[in-house]
């Protein structure tokens, strides 16, 4: 059996996600330490409670949905670890790469949540943009349409028949005007991700990049940006530099995976989006699921 270990991105948190890991050690001194990062209660944010205006914390609000998945993800990796598991190939999807990372020792803990606390101010305030999905189409049609509209990209590659588009608002509409397709579905967020519109945002991450050391991986990372497995430090930070303005290639990343003899994907972390796309894509493969102490053996 050859294990792979993947992380979801945005997308997938819920209201109600951190209490199934709270039992674990270390959560609530992880909680506490990323609500100081950023000043404001992650854990009570995971729980949908109001302010004292009576307003629901935003979960939904990049700012947080960042940190938050991350303390989730990071907690069960934690504790996989500490029952002496271990997996062959690690990979996230987009602010679940910085996950991989950790997971494969690149990053610790507190080096991670404050990457990802400026990485998400920078994409929550790019305010550029927006991104649709688009599920059910032809890819060569596709292809030829976004090549022959400025301003858009294919963000998300995420599988055959899956794409995510990326740009500005009217290149979107005018493309999944012309191109027939089973469903469209805007996405609520706050800019054109992983697209040449977070170009400032990009660079500034990557100045800060510039600041952190990163460690050789201990499990082989296939990035977003450039799906080939590697543990070297400085092409990890250099491919997470070209991530928010690159595509995530997912549909390639399941594929390499395969090659190399995955036949097992855990994948880590609330739902099972990421799931669902390799039973969609893969023959013959196994999927799991791990979102809680219960789902560790506890």
């Amino acid at each position: 059996m050859t294990i792979a270990w993947i992380f979801p991105g945005q997308g997938s948190q819920k209201i109600g996600m951190a209490e199934p890991v709270l039992a674990l050690p270390g959560a609530l001194e992880r909680f506490e330490l990323a609500s100081e990062l950023i000043g404001r209660d992650l854990l009570e944010i995971c729980r949908g409670t109001k302010d004292q205006s009576g307003q629901l914390f935003d979960l939904n609000d990049t700012r947080n949905t960042q940190l938050a998945l991350f303390v989730v993800e990071s907690l069960l990796v934690d504790d996989l670890r500490r029952q002496g598991r271990s997996a062959a190939f690690v990979a996230g999807h987009s602010l679940g790469e910085i996950v991989a990372l950790y997971a494969a020792e690149v990053l610790d803990a507190k080096t991670a949540l404050l990457l990802l606390r400026s990485r998400s101010e920078l994409m929550s305030s790019a305010g550029e943009g927006s991104m649709t999905a688009i599920i059910g189409f032809d890819r060569e049609r596709l292809e030829t349409l976004v090549k022959a509209t400025e301003g858009i990209v294919i963000a998300n590659d995420n599988s055959s028949s899956q794409v995510v588009l990326s740009g500005a608002v009217e290149a979107i509409r005018a493309v999944t005007g012309e191109l027939s397709c089973k469903r469209t579905i805007p996405l609520p967020v706050s800019g054109a991700f992983h697209s040449p519109f977070m170009e400032n945002a990009s660079k500034k991450f990557s100045a800060e990049l510039d600041q952190i050391g990163f460690k050789d991986a201990s499990i082989p990372v296939i990035s977003n940006s450039e799906p080939t497995p590697t543990c070297d430090a400085d092409v990890l930070k250099q491919r997470l530099k070209n991530q928010m303005i690159s595509g995530v290639r997912w549909r390639e990343t399941m594929d390499v995976m395969a090659h190399n003899g995955v036949n097992t994907f855990v994948e880590i972390g609330p739902g099972n989006v990421l799931s669902g796309l390799i039973k969609r894509s893969l023959k013959g493969v196994i999927t799991n699921q791990l979102a809680s102490s219960s789902d560790l053996g506890h």
